[in-house]
């Protein structure tokens, strides 16, 4: 975060995904990977997880989001990248803290991939039983 440039920058996780977000003074264009938004994701659910934080705070038009992501599945990289506005949000505006908080979008969520065990298939899946 540097405040004499009005650079803002955050980092959010999820899943295996994990998301580098600055925040520059603009006009509210995203750019993920250094693709617009709508071309890196296609779903429409996962472009509007991306401007929750954005949309509730009133910020859209006031920020060029620029993310670069790595690792994890498209659903896991929207929710870091989620994470990582929500937090460089904070961090260019302190009082915007409550009500990101209040709408669940300071929270890392700590779901992860459960590992596979040893004697087994999978996390929970067993090897098939014979009888004879």
């Amino acid at each position: 975060m540097t405040q004499q440039t009005g650079i803002y920058q955050a980092t959010g996780r999820r899943k295996e995904a994990v998301a580098r977000v600055r925040l520059v003074p603009g006009k509210g264009e995203f750019m993920v990977n250094k693709r617009p938004l709508d071309k890196y994701f296609t779903k429409e659910t996962e472009r509007l997880v991306v401007m929750q934080p954005l949309q509730l705070t009133n910020t859209l038009d006031k920020f060029k989001v620029i993310a670069n992501i790595r690792g994890g599945g498209f659903s896991g990289q929207a929710g870091a990248l989620r994470l990582g506005i929500a937090r460089a949000l904070m961090a260019a505006d302190p009082s915007l803290r409550d009500i990101l908080k209040q709408n669940g979008f300071l929270t890392r969520d700590p779901r992860m991939k459960e590992r596979k065990k040893y004697g087994q298939k999978g996390a929970r899946k067993r090897f098939q039983w014979t009888k004879r």
